[in-house]
């Protein structure tokens, strides 16, 4: 039996049945981990060491150890807190957008997507607090503390703040969306515990799960209700985090298309993050019949579309800035393609606008090892995208004899290797212990096509809902 999409492509290959599904899923959980599992751990745990160095040294000096200067204020530490926000973004957006529009071929794939997210906000997270220096001084004039603590009320016509609130409520609901989708796979491996520790320890997760009808319903309801949540957050965060420079007066800042061209680039740059990890995980827990060429090939129509919208915004930028006649504006676009960074606005457009459209070829789509590498390119490019938007618009002002280059120092790059070796680790032992795939959701494909080849026969799935229940 084969399972097929819009594409007429397989979503589960192998003519799996149900109970092969939750044995080739539990299977990782419940075995020993693999030499490619303990090699990639190693080595996220090897950057998180490092980069734990370069943390508690930034913690103990301030950020004087990192490359800042009067001019350029803003540099890696706010480009990563860009860049990790972004690549969040895809598994809200596979598992609540594609949930609402009934995607079937999102079911592989979004268990890994929505723990990407968790882990991808967690590292972004850092940064704004880092880049307070001495983050146990001043934490807390981000958050919404009344003066009773001697203190003014936070800037609430500030976007800063306004990060604050859209990130930590954007956590929060994909979170409790993870952990909901979650619950009946915990229960089928508490089910399969031989282990008096497995059986509390997913017992617990899995909250008295019982599988009845009634229950069903209501888990359903609540995945509608927070996809229902979760969608506007999708639209709204990276939304949120372009007001921190489209609300400015800083020439290649001030602009209103930041808004829609942050959020297809959020997409852009988190499918791209999807399809690195997806295809890790692919071959390192066997798992080809479940995330097929067809997930592969969907993903990266995805990254067609949305880089096609970025190179589009691109263009439109230096249309805006000459039909202003602003002769500011002007300059800081010039000096982006010409100036002193060239090199890292070039590598922008080749990585972002040349490199997602070779996915136009149903070859190059479809290929596994092409795929894994442009998926690589495309985050490459959406790192310098945010780089090019923040350090070429500060180090070159209004005034000459402040314009300053902006260098990263080891601490500089240190931090941003932390936060690689957290979000790797993290999602390493979310592989591991974890239900990388969504079974519950994999398990309802596979029943609805064996019902629908019983009603070939039979004229209608009514007939054939009918004479599968009295064969049980």
């Amino acid at each position: 039996m084969q399972v097929t999409s819009s594409l007429r492509e397989p979503l589960v290959t192998g003519s799996k049945t149900v109970h092969d599904v939750t044995e080739d899923i539990c299977r990782q959980v419940e075995g020993k981990p693999t030499k490619s599992w303990m090699l990639g751990l190693a080595i996220s745990l090897g950057a998180l060491g490092v980069g734990t160095y370069a943390v508690l040294t930034l913690l103990w000096e301030g950020i004087g150890v990192w490359g800042l200067n009067k001019t350029v204020g803003w540099a890696w530490d706010i480009t990563n807190f860009v860049w990790w926000v972004g690549i969040g973004h895809a598994g809200t957006l596979i598992s609540a957008i594609l949930l609402l529009f009934r995607q079937k071929w999102r079911m592989s794939i979004n268990r890994a997507a929505e723990a990407m997210t968790i882990f991808a906000v967690i590292c972004a997270a850092m940064f704004p607090g880092l880049h307070m220096g001495r983050l146990w001084v001043g934490f807390y004039w981000a958050l919404p503390l009344p003066n009773t603590w001697g203190s003014l009320w936070v800037n609430f016509n500030s976007p800063l703040l306004w990060d604050v609130f859209a990130i930590s409520t954007y956590f929060t609901v994909s979170l409790v969306f993870w952990y909901i989708g979650l619950i009946p796979d915990f229960a089928s491996i508490r089910d399969r515990a031989k282990n008096k520790v497995s059986k509390a320890v997913y017992g617990a997760l899995s909250f008295g799960w019982d599988g009845a009808a009634k229950t069903w319903m209501r888990y359903e309801s609540v995945a509608l209700i927070l996809a229902g949540l979760a969608t506007p957050l999708v639209l709204s965060v990276h939304t949120i985090v372009s007001f921190d420079f489209a609300t400015s007066v800083i020439p290649g800042w001030h602009t209103t298309i930041f808004p829609p061209y942050f959020v297809a680039g959020a997409i852009f740059s988190g499918f791209a993050m999807v399809l690195t990890l997806m295809l890790v995980t692919r071959k390192m827990f066997k798992l080809e019949d479940y995330i097929t060429i067809n997930h592969i090939e969907l993903m990266n129509i995805v990254i067609i579309i949305t880089g096609s919208i970025v190179g589009i915004a691109y263009i439109t930028e230096f249309f805006i800035a000459w039909y202003s006649g602003v002769a500011a504006e002007q300059y800081a676009f010039i000096n982006r393609a010409t100036g002193p960074y060239w090199w890292a606005y070039w590598t922008m457009m080749t990585c972002n606008v040349i490199s997602p459209q070779l996915f136009w070829f149903k070859k190059i789509r479809t290929n596994i090892a092409a795929t894994f590498i442009l998926s690589i390119v495309v985050n490459i490019g959406m790192w310098f995208e945010r780089f090019v938007i923040i350090v070429t618009s500060l180090h070159r002002d209004y005034l000459p004899s402040s314009w300053a280059m902006f260098y990263p120092t080891f601490y500089d790059v240190g931090v941003y290797l932390f936060t690689f070796g957290l979000f790797f680790t993290a999602f390493l032992l979310f592989a591991k212990f974890f239900p990388v795939i969504n079974m519950a959701e994999v398990k309802s494909i596979i029943k609805s096509s064996s019902l629908r080849e019983a009603g070939k026969g039979s004229g209608d799935l009514e007939t054939a809902v009918e004479s599968s229940t009295l064969n049980k």
